[in-house]
């Protein structure tokens, strides 16, 4: 075998050529990657004033960080074979509770951070359990798992509910200046870009979640369970445990947005992150992620949801009713599921092969 693996490097380095094929997580990801940039590039064409400047896309990004959020967990599950539909509600249940908690005698930032991460941790655990361990159908699970969120949600407080704690104010108010970054207004004075803290927690978010789906054996293992679970438990993958811990992990990352979300809005109200599971799957799908489980790029999930932003905003500019943003959506939804179904079909007959030169390619020694 070692005799094999040094043949094949040697091979390798004596021609520099040397291709590896493209992987269909990597293929669906560059092309979703490739439309956003055609997209953006027809909106500064079309409205320079506004998508030109630099505090316009990082507004896109900071107004809908939890969203972005959301779609990293999501796609996690999904890349694992599953499904998640309480994700939106959980995201409101969390931002309902964190305010009651700030605005309570004795409320803090610390303790609302720590409430949020439970609350998302709670319904990981339990979900994960049941679908992973029961083997109970995640829709219907995740779906029991959105009624009783959003039962909580009306139980908990029914009118909405304006933060006004001192330290979270402060913190929702706060921005980071990148001061040689910016544009110049009508005046023609400069203003630097100004970022909110909920974009850097998801930054942060896509860094570490992409190493970890990448380099860690988890990342590895569930790769390998959505591919197939069967297979996957002959190779020795515990997949029941890898299955929970997708879940897991997406209920903590709902608790985050959760958190997020009322960082951006500093209110906690029933209409709160409403549709975002929807909305997050269908970035999730866009951004290359396969509903099928094994086929997904965590780098895929926040353009796709960018390009799902991109588009609202273009109707918005255009003045164009609000409805037809969802007609948009749907007929961009059904594009990328035909087109996934088409690559894969296509790469899998065998007639077309796309590769990377050898020097790209993650060497497995």
């Amino acid at each position: 075998m070692r005799r094999r693996r040094r043949r094949l490097n040697v091979a390798t380095l004596k021609n520099p050529e040397a291709k590896e094929a493209l992987s269909n997580s990597n293929l669906l990801f560059i092309i979703a990657a490739v439309i956003f940039v055609l997209m953006y590039g027809f909106a500064i064409v079309r409205y320079p004033g506004s998508f030109l400047q630099f505090q316009t896309f990082f507004d896109l990004f900071s107004l809908n960080a939890p969203l972005i959020i959301l779609t990293l967990g999501i796609s996690i599950v999904m890349i694992g074979g599953g499904i998640d539909i309480s994700v939106g509600a959980v995201t409101g249940l969390v931002t309902m509770c964190c305010a009651v908690f700030l605005q309570s005698k004795g409320g803090s930032i610390g303790g609302a951070m720590i409430l949020a991460l439970a609350i998302g941790f709670a319904f990981g655990v339990l979900q994960g359990f049941l679908i992973s361990y029961l083997e109970i159908q995640p829709f219907i699970i995740t779906l029991a798992g959105m009624f009783l969120a959003n039962g909580l949600l009306t139980t908990i407080h029914k009118d909405p509910i304006n933060v006004s704690h001192e330290g979270f104010v402060a913190l929702r108010d706060y921005n980071i200046v990148i001061p040689f970054l910016g544009n110049n207004n009508r005046l023609g004075n400069f203003i630097p870009l100004q970022i909110k803290l909920g974009t850097m927690v998801a930054l942060v978010l896509i860094v570490i979640l992409v190493a970890l789906m990448k380099w860690s054996r988890f990342g590895r293992n569930l790769y390998a369970v959505g591919g197939n679970s069967q297979s996957a438990l002959m190779l020795g993958i515990n997949v029941r445990k890898t299955k929970f811990m997708s879940y897991l992990l997406c209920g903590a990352l709902s608790g985050i947005a959760g958190f997020v979300y009322i960082m951006t809005t500093g209110a906690g109200n029933v209409g709160n992150a409403s549709g975002f599971e929807m909305k997050a799957i269908a970035a999730s799908i866009i951004g290359g992620t396969m509903l099928t489980g094994g086929v997904g790029n965590l780098f895929g999930s926040p353009i796709g949801a960018l390009t799902l932003l991109t588009i609202n905003e273009l109707i918005r500019a255009a003045g164009v009713n609000s409805n037809f943003q969802a007609i948009v959506s749907g007929l961009l939804l059904y594009v990328f599921i035909v087109l996934q179904s088409v690559v894969v079909w296509v790469r899998g007959s065998g007639k077309f092969k796309l590769a990377l030169p050898s020097w790209m390619r993650l060497r497995k020694e």
